[in-house]
């Protein structure tokens, strides 16, 4: 049975439609990575008023985009990201994850 992670970032005010372009932008090997990990459906969603990100992901491997921040091309990504959005010190987005509460199924 698939996986369900939610979970919510925030970005730097101001930089929400960079953030659309870099992701509209992705990179191949990025992509590659993350659906080579199993997770088949990742979606992000942004409060406008507030900069504040939700990210969904269904999962049918056994990790997830949080389980990746050792590889090569996450740390990349990350540095490419860290100067619009709110990050740790080794520049990972700084995510909380978010229970679910209500399926509707």
């Amino acid at each position: 049975m698939p996986q369900k992670l939610a979970f919510r970032m925030k970005l730097i005010p101001g930089f929400e439609e960079e953030y659309e372009r870099r992701h509209r932008e992705i990179w191949p090997e990025l992509v590659t990575l993350l659906k080579d990990t199993g997770i088949v459906d990742y979606q992000i969603f942004l409060d406008k008023e507030t900069s504040c990100l939700f990210a969904f992901q269904i999962i049918e491997g056994n990790a997830n985009s949080q389980d990746l921040g050792s590889t090569e091309i996450v740390q990349r990504w990350w540095k490419h990201m860290a100067d619009i959005m709110e990050t740790n010190a080794d520049n990972s987005p700084i995510s909380v994850e978010l229970p679910n509460v209500f399926d509707l199924q």
